[in-house]
């Protein structure tokens, strides 16, 4: 572990995780959740996200009013957010406001009172936000994409829930899952910025001293299996069509990572990518393409997003099927692994200068590798992948039947395969 970088287990199953950064002022410090949607039962989709919104209105020593007040008084900035296989709450302020952050977060996530009348008002707006996420094409295209290619699985729902799974909650649910959740094996406390490692233990001890451990963490995964084929939404009131293409990755915690990262980033997570060239720049049939790499503890996908004018799809997916078909059959050119490599390295170093992403780092890279990896050995293992495991890593992805396309918007015009997509 870096030397700069301490973690502590209490006695209780608490993990602390701290960064000593001096060469600033503020301090960003998350309580993490080891859990998320993946952890929810179809009849509870969304449970989390909506748990997550709750602790916000009101605990048993503030009210809503004084919790916002708090962490505005320390000209703080405090928010939340759940994904498919974490919560985090978090908070960045001065380095002097640390000990009332610590308190303010624990009372946060220890004590909420669920009142009933914040209850009913706080699912009036989570079902707002569902409308909303419903008015976002690329949201529904990656949740229409998500819960085909991952079939009757947690994964394939989505974070906010439905309405009909939101709308239906009660009281009694939302504290049993919340008592079973938040326990301390299954959190993480996380901190970086102008700190002392021993101050920080020592807050934390006795800020989450009562809370008691469980009967366990998250349990065994189920791992999900990948479907192929074609989904389709028709909404007739866009003007553009919405693709996604996405193929199976292997989990978060492989060592291939690196290899898969640079194929990313050449393939389409740069300006001067295949996809962003021969599409945009050379064709200009998009505004927007992109590909990125969707990892999870088990499982993942590399997607492909292109949102094009409904007449021009065919072409599109032609493109990036002959993209991907290229990428296997000749590899990348040393111009383009050397570029992807100094991107992703410059990106990189340039992310990690803030105290609130070396503070996620720091929660993510425990979660996902259960331990902490120094800059110096990431930015080398991106210089040790070469031309040959870049190429060879594209014949492992292309090689899945498990290509799905998702479309949502003007379908009609679409040609799509009977069957799996094709390379």
């Amino acid at each position: 572990m870096p030397a700069e970088i301490r973690r502590r287990r209490l006695k209780n199953g608490l993990t602390i995780l701290t960064e000593k950064m001096p060469d600033v002022r503020s301090v960003c410090i998350g309580i993490w959740l080891k859990k998320g949607s993946r952890d929810e039962s179809k009849r509870l989709n969304g449970i989390s996200h909506f748990i997550e919104h709750l602790v916000f209105k009101g605990t048993e020593n503030r009210s809503a009013r004084e919790l916002a007040l708090a962490m505005d008084s320390m000209g703080g900035q405090m928010d939340a957010f759940t994904s498919k296989e974490y919560t985090c709450f978090y908070a960045k302020v001065l380095d002097q406001h640390l000990p009332a952050t610590i308190d303010l977060l624990s009372d946060i996530v220890q004590r909420p009172l669920f009142d009933p009348t914040e209850l009913e008002r706080e699912r009036s707006v989570v079902l707002e936000e569902i409308q909303m996420v419903d008015d976002s094409p690329e949201e529904v295209l990656y949740d229409l994409f998500s819960e085909s290619f991952y079939p009757r699985h947690s994964l394939g729902r989505p974070i906010q829930g439905t309405a009909a799974s939101v709308g239906g909650f009660s009281r009694r649910q939302l504290l049993s899952f919340f008592r079973r959740s938040y326990r301390p094996e299954n959190m993480l406390v996380v901190a970086a910025g102008n700190l002392d490692h021993e101050d920080v233990n020592r807050l934390v001890s006795r800020a989450f001293a009562d809370l008691a451990p469980g009967n366990g963490t998250n349990g065994r995964l189920r791992r999900p299996k990948t479907r192929g084929g074609v989904v389709t939404r028709a909404k007739k009131e866009l003007g553009q069509l919405h693709l996604l293409v996405g193929l199976p990755v292997f989990p978060s915690d492989e060592r291939g990572r690196y290899a898969l990262h640079v194929l990313n980033a050449l393939f389409g997570g740069t300006m001067s990518s295949r996809l962003f060239q021969k599409i945009r720049e050379e064709r200009g049939l998009v505004y927007s393409v992109y590909s990125a790499v969707n990892g999870f503890l088990d499982t993942g996908f590399l997607s492909v997003y292109a949102g094009t004018s409904p007449g021009k799809g065919n072409e599109v997916i032609r493109l990036i099927t002959h993209e991907l078909a290229d990428l296997r059959d000749h590899g990348p050119t040393a111009q383009e692994l050397d570029v992807a490599k100094e991107h992703l390295k410059g990106s990189l170093m340039l992310a990690l200068e803030s105290t609130s992403s070396r503070m996620s780092n720091l929660a993510r890279q425990e979660i996902y590798h259960k331990r902490q990896r120094s800059l110096a050995a990431t930015l080398a293992g991106i210089d040790a992948v070469t031309s040959s495991r870049v190429h060879r890593m594209a014949r492992e992805l292309t090689a899945s039947a498990d290509i799905r396309l998702a479309a949502v918007g003007r379908v009609g015009r679409l040609k799509l395969p009977q069957g799996a997509l094709t390379l």
